[in-house]
């Protein structure tokens, strides 16, 4: 892990996860890469408070939380330019199309994989 400990330093992630022991992993692995995490949200209209009032880099979201879809979320951070990525059981072809672009990574997530991912995403930093 010390080599991704600084790769997404001061990068602001926004995380929507309902599974418990993943949402603790997953603020556990992104702290230790050195971002800042927002969040973690569980449900839905928490999540889309949080996007409402958080200011942050890029949003990793879990698709199906408790058996309501992200899509309104998903679609509202789209219509606003942030980027974001999906990290679920999902496949594309369980997705509706106009996500088929958008990142998307299996659940259990592989480390280097997502923090890569990340730092993709971010916009770049000014150091």
């Amino acid at each position: 892990m010390a080599e991704l400990r600084s790769r997404l330093a001061g990068v602001r992630v926004f995380v929507v996860e309902d599974e418990f022991l993943v949402s603790i992993a997953l603020e556990d692995d992104l702290r230790e890469a050195g971002a800042i995490v927002v969040g973690p949200f569980n449900d839905l209209g928490s999540g889309l408070d949080g996007a409402a009032r958080e200011a942050f880099d890029v949003a990793v979201l879990d698709v199906n939380l408790n058996g309501t879809m992200i899509y309104p979320l998903a679609d509202e951070l789209m219509a606003r330019g942030l980027p974001l990525m999906f990290l679920s059981g999902y496949t594309a072809a369980d997705m509706p199309q106009r996500f088929a672009t958008l990142p998307r990574l299996t659940k259990p997530y592989d480390l280097t994989r997502l923090i890569d991912a990340i730092a993709r995403l971010a916009p770049p930093r000014e150091d």
